[in-house]
């Protein structure tokens, strides 16, 4: 019975402490989503299993950690890996939607896939994607999005940026076949996580010639110029520069450029993407791997919809428990009892009943002692649980109409009437 209690592995409880600061990440996330003028959005965590399975969906390695199961119909489904496919079905089902189209959706997305610090198998994420506008002040939105959003967890953050269609191009200048190009690309994405020699071996079983291999990295690892390749003959390079400078002129005019950087390496792995893409990092770099990202995809949704038609779509996914455990690591999440006011009955528990419903109307977030026990449990309680403010009340109390308020965390207490505790200033210098 002992191993029936365990959490599957990947899993985890989170408690009360805890989720109070999962819950202000949420908060701060959906309040400034919805500032830049981004609607909420709900999808089924549940999934037909062909259409995250679809090739226009996460590619082959993603589809080694789906969840899958069958219904009682014996139908083929699976739990959602992340929030872009079924927000991809969304635009496909409702053809009438008007463009642009922004929405943000905060949900569980499950991935049968390593365990490490930040990233279980069920977590949650956070994003946030605009249908219809083919201009790069999309992404040049969404980062300063992205900054806001740190800003307010106070969290000191960069990003850096590269282009799909430059490393494309940058790629075939180098000699690679096409054939081979997304698999390359899917290996130099994981530059930060294994290393350069790591990446280099991996290029190599994969077919790659040491002299390729050698040519990239040379051009990638030198002082890289735009301008020398802007007159190229390739047209995937020629765009993504253009794309580039659009970019950079936003995040000069945003003031944004000493917080950004350019990186020839960041590729962002998933097959979807068509332009820009970009990645956010921990200043102090207390973890290493991203905790925020995001880019263009232009064509993934008109696949979907075996359509000719091109929806131009940007997005960026924030990973909240990633973002904990970097807010724990930096002992920024301080864990505050959510609750502002104990109220301890003596015999007066009617009283104190009324009197707690009375100030939870005005907002007061306001616990009861329900157990019978002495006052010094009650008081050790209300201690252990961080509770700043206690209200002893007995029948004396009541009857002279005041009461004693105690701060629990100077030691001091202040007489006041009961009928003007709704005023008495509980958690707000917390």
């Amino acid at each position: 019975m002992e191993s029936l209690l365990q959490n599957v592995k990947g899993t985890k409880d989170f408690m009360p402490g805890e989720e109070q600061i999962r819950t202000k990440i949420r908060n701060i996330l959906d309040e400034v989503f919805r500032n830049y003028g981004y609607g909420p959005l709900e999808t089924p965590i549940l999934c037909q299993y062909d259409l995250l399975a679809s090739k226009y969906a996460g590619g082959s390695e993603i589809l080694k950690e789906v969840y899958q199961l069958k219904d009682q119909g014996n139908r083929d489904l699976c739990l959602r890996y992340d929030l872009t496919v079924p927000f991809c079905k969304v635009i496909g089902i409702n053809p009438t939607l008007q463009l642009p189209f922004k929405r943000y959706e905060i949900g569980k997305v499950f991935r049968d896939g390593p365990v490490k610090t930040g990233r279980l198998r069920e977590f949650i994420q956070c994003d946030v994607d605009v249908v219809g506008v083919k201009g790069i002040i999309a992404e040049a939105e969404l980062m300063c999005l992205a900054f806001e959003v740190f800003k307010r967890l106070d969290m000191r953050v960069y990003i850096q940026y590269n282009n799909r269609k430059l490393l494309t191009g940058l790629l075939e200048f180098t000699g690679i076949d096409n054939n081979l190009i997304n698999e390359v690309i899917k290996t130099m994405d994981k530059i930060n996580k294994i290393g350069e020699d790591a990446v280099k071996e991996e290029l190599t079983l994969k077919g790659i010639s040491r002299d390729t291999i050698s040519r990239i990295f040379n051009l990638l690892n030198e002082d890289f110029s735009l301008s020398d390749f802007q007159h190229s003959s390739n047209s995937s390079i020629r765009e993504g520069i253009a794309e580039i400078k659009e970019l950079q002129s936003y995040l000069s005019g945003l003031e944004l450029m000493t917080k950004t950087q350019l990186n020839l390496f960041l590729a962002r792995g998933l097959d979807i993407y068509t332009g820009t893409v970009f990645e956010v990092f921990l200043s102090d770099e207390c973890i290493k791997s991203s905790i925020a990202g995001g880019g263009r995809y232009d064509k993934i949704i008109g696949k979907f919809l075996d359509s000719e038609q091109e929806y131009p779509a940007v997005g960026m996914s924030f990973g909240l428990d990633v973002i904990y455990t970097a807010m724990e690591m930096k002992n920024a999440a301080q864990q505050k009892s959510p609750i502002d006011l104990f109220i301890i009955p003596i015999g007066t528990q009617i009283e104190a009943l009324k009197l707690a419903c009375c100030l939870r109307a005005k907002g007061i977030k306001v616990e009861i002692e329900l157990r019978n026990v002495k006052l010094k449990k009650s008081l050790d309680y209300a201690n252990k649980q961080d509770i700043p403010y206690v209200i002893i009340l007995g029948e004396d109390e009541m009857n002279k109409g005041s009461v004693k308020v105690k701060d629990m965390r100077k030691g001091i207490e202040e007489g006041i009437e009961i009928a003007r505790i709704e005023r008495f200033n509980f958690g707000t210098d917390q």
